[in-house]
């Protein structure tokens, strides 16, 4: 089976939809699908990488963020559809790069695979917590109404939790499946705690207190990630106690969040780390895991957090409000600054340890990625007999 990926937010200076990239090609080549990449890049080119192959298309780049670009030419990237002759594309995103995929004249089937949700990346993110987040859905129903008149173009549409198909179903994307990303246990584990690692990012945030929590938060500094409002809840909390928050990122608000960091006692900007064995270090070695974003369609770095063995504290919305669960962690109102500050004090309040050994459980229960591709690929592998199917009849 041939798969050809339109990847429109691939970006080897990104974050989780590179890790999920490299694991899709690495997991491919193990099951016997050849893969290839298609994204848009700043030149033409194509690599081998990881048993299988990435082409860029050179496209635009993206205002905001330039770190990555957007598709610009369809004709560019349907010549190489008509080269690669795939059973299988996928299109990752809502917007050129599906439309793309879609419209090839090829006879390949089609999935929309959904990475991010628009509406709670942006809007949401904005106007919350002044507006629920049923209104600012109802105030952009026309871009569901395109989403559902999009999707209705692929045989299938994936979402990477079950908490974002129920999402979709809601808005009239049809034919919606969950397919849950996979963590990596074997990369991130309780087992890698190091008191020595702990106290560095205690003293990384000015804080000489063995005994003081420490929180860590990694995420983009993107408005989604909400970490404004998450340093504002932590000031709140930690007014009257010692207590550290370590910030692992980068992105395009990075001057800003650094900024207000430096006003705020006990938090320190790590900056970004792209060994994710430094990351899975550093994760264990926390005390607890704090999360801002109400936008992820799945939560990789929550889920990672948990396999790793660290209570957590996420909001009620998205895909990390999947993860939470009484026994080891705290929810809060999405964008909700005092409230996340209560849900601190809440958590700090417990028993760590229980909340340890709980975490832990709860790891063990996370899809690995080799069973997502697994699942991943049966679900392509089925597209591709019913479109036998109907070809012969």
């Amino acid at each position: 089976m041939r798969v050809a990926d339109v990847s429109e937010f691939f970006s080897d200076f990104g974050g989780g939809v590179r890790t999920y990239v490299h694991q899709k090609l690495e997991a491919a080549a193990k099951s016997g699908v050849a893969m290839t990449i298609l994204a848009p890049g700043p030149a033409d080119r194509r690599e081998k990488r990881l048993g299988g192959e990435i082409v860029w298309v050179r496209s635009p780049v993206l205002p905001f963020d330039h770190r990555y670009h957007l598709f610009a030419r369809k004709r560019a990237a349907h010549a190489l559809l008509d080269e690669l002759q795939p059973d299988v594309i996928e299109g990752s995103s809502t917007w050129r790069g599906a439309w793309i995929a879609r419209s090839w004249p090829g006879p390949a089937a089609r999935a929309l695979f959904l990475h991010q949700d628009p509406v709670a990346v942006y809007p949401q993110s904005f106007l919350s917590p002044a507006l629920r987040a049923d209104r600012v859905d109802q105030l952009f129903a026309g871009f569901w109404r395109y989403l559902a008149k999009l999707s209705a173009g692929f045989d299938v549409t994936i979402a990477p939790s079950a908490v974002f198909a129920r999402r979709l179903e809601r808005h009239g994307v049809l034919r919606s499946i969950a397919c849950p990303l996979g963590v990596d246990r074997a990369l991130f584990s309780p087992g890698l705690r190091d008191e020595n690692v702990r106290f560095e990012m205690l003293s990384a945030c000015g804080v000489s207190d063995p005994a003081a929590p420490l929180f860590v938060a990694v995420s983009r500094h993107h408005p989604e990630k909400r970490l404004p409002m998450m340093m504002r809840a932590f000031a709140k909390f930690s007014a009257d106690r010692a207590a550290a928050l370590y910030l692992i990122g980068d992105g395009p608000l990075w001057r800003s969040v650094t900024a207000q960091a430096r006003r705020i006692p006990g938090v320190a900007v790590a900056g970004p780390v792209t060994d994710r064995a430094v990351i899975a270090a550093r994760l264990a070695s926390a005390d607890y895991f704090v999360h801002g974003g109400a936008a992820e369609t799945f939560g990789l770095v929550v889920a990672e957090a948990l396999a790793s063995g660290v209570p957590i504290i996420t909001p009620d919305q998205g895909g990390a409000s999947e993860f939470v669960h009484p026994a080891f962690g705290e929810a809060y109102r999405a964008g909700d600054a005092e409230a996340l500050a209560a849900a601190l004090a809440r958590i700090v309040n417990r028993d760590r340890r229980e909340l340890s050994l709980a975490a832990r459980a709860g790891g063990h229960r996370l899809v690995t990625p080799s069973e997502h591709f697994a699942n991943l690929f049966a679900v392509y592998g089925g597209l591709c007999g019913a479109r036998r199917e109907r070809i012969a009849a």
